[in-house]
């Protein structure tokens, strides 16, 4: 099968993506085959080219994908073959930017009808991680009456997750954004209050007359974590996603804030025993987008995929710039 990877850790401008054949992947009991027509771009994905050396052949990265199942395995009972179907993927399996791929049934979710299937493989990842943040590590309920800080409102995990707040809780939401363009974007996702991330949060958060009691910290934490600790209720919640360096966490204690990781490859890394949530809660984000109560976040198709094509993407998301979600179409 035909597949791409990049030859060359660090830069993208050393990475050397290339097409290459390769084997068709092996599936196990609980595996599906998925002809891949779909798949998009995450920090993921430019996070592991930049540290992870391809061993003798290129290095396949994607981790989210939208396609049709090939081949089951002798344990699965919740996909059949010719079903459409979308996910995210598994960090230490080979990725998703080739001709076919194998994926554990219980991190998959049934395709949204209302999507094509390009614009489906923008929607997985970002929304395991929105929801795992919001319910498991923040432990948000549905009742929920207080304030959510989403820091980095306009990127993809902000774009869905301003929604799901919104449309399964009682939290009001102020998102951060800088460009006029991602204001307007982060508006449209649902967010009742905009600030500005490149200014004191906490000085806006003052200025507002609001005290939040859950802040997702999706990008710059170490630069926001002391305004973070300083605008945060007492016996609030943080959850990150990012990577900072170091985090005196000790800072919260007299407030006793909640520290919290989500990282959404952990069920599918460690075979956790619910990692069928992944599949359940997929299915709902799919109901969610074919009957509108969610809408789509990517905005921007970059083509077929190819070595130029993904090279671009990745140029794209290093940028810093995209808003929502860009996507790629498949070799199908």
């Amino acid at each position: 099968m035909k597949a791409i990877g990049y030859t060359q850790m660090g830069s993208i401008e050393n990475a050397g993506f290339t097409e290459f054949s390769t084997d068709t992947p092996e599936i196990g009991v609980h595996d599906l085959l998925v002809e891949v027509h779909g798949v998009s771009l995450n920090p993921v994905d430019t996070k592991l080219r930049k540290r992870a050396e391809p061993e003798g052949t290129p290095k396949v990265l994607g981790y989210d994908a939208a396609g049709i199942v090939k081949q089951v395995g002798s344990a699965v009972s919740k996909f059949s073959i010719g079903d459409e179907v979308f996910y995210a993927g598994d960090i230490t399996r080979p990725g998703t930017n080739s001709e076919l791929h194998a994926v554990d049934e219980r991190i998959v979710g049934k395709k949204p009808s209302s999507l094509g299937m390009a614009e489906a493989a923008g929607i997985p990842l970002t929304a395991i991680t929105a929801w795992e943040l919001l319910f498991d590590s923040l432990c948000v309920t549905n009742n929920a009456n207080d304030e959510l800080l989403v820091i980095g409102g306009a990127g993809g995990v902000g774009s869905i997750l301003i929604q799901l707040a919104k449309k399964l809780t009682n939290l009001s939401v102020i998102a951060t954004a800088s460009r006029q363009e991602s204001i307007d974007w982060v508006k449209k996702m649902g967010a009742d209050h905009v600030i500005n991330h490149n200014e004191p949060i906490d000085v806006q958060m003052k200025t507002l007359g609001i005290q939040p009691k859950y802040v997702a910290a999706l990008t710059g934490t170490e630069g926001h974590f002391d305004a973070i600790i300083s605008l945060i209720k007492p016996r609030g919640a943080v959850a990150f996603i990012d990577d900072p360096e170091v985090l005196n966490i000790k800072s919260g204690k007299q407030k006793a804030i909640r520290f919290a990781w989500e990282f959404m490859f952990t069920r599918p890394m460690f075979n956790t025993t619910d990692i069928d949530e992944q599949h359940k809660l997929l299915n709902r984000v799919s109901e969610m987008l074919d009957d509108g109560t969610l809408i789509s976040t990517v905005t921007k198709n970059l083509g077929k995929i190819s070595a130029q094509t993904l090279t671009e993407a990745h140029t794209q998301q290093e940028s810093g710039r995209v808003i929502g979600k860009n996507v790629l179409e498949g070799f199908y």
